[in-house]
């Protein structure tokens, strides 16, 4: 599973070849998270309440970014890096 951000111990990362609908992943510490790209709405798991806003913030931030990366995922191309949240 690539990894394509980590910022204050959030690592962000998405499949090739996952399933639809398009989402990302992230991990803290324990805990998982599936984040839908459409809405941005967990889609399984959770987080920490401060941890999920940081990581929401940055999903807002780059949402184009990580639907580019769907897009490359779903096509077998390298995925980009997306730039940590500041």
């Amino acid at each position: 599973m690539p990894e394509i951000c980590r910022f204050l111990g959030i690592v962000v990362t998405m499949h090739y070849d996952d399933h639809p609908p398009p989402h990302f992943h992230a991990k803290y510490g324990t805990f998982r998270v599936m984040i839908g790209l459409s809405d941005l709405r967990v889609l399984r798991g959770g987080l920490p309440p401060r941890v999920l806003g940081l990581l929401m913030e940055w999903a807002h931030q780059y949402r184009s970014e990580l639907t580019a990366n769907w897009i490359r995922a779903r096509n077998k191309q390298l995925l980009e890096s997306i730039a940590p949240l500041e």
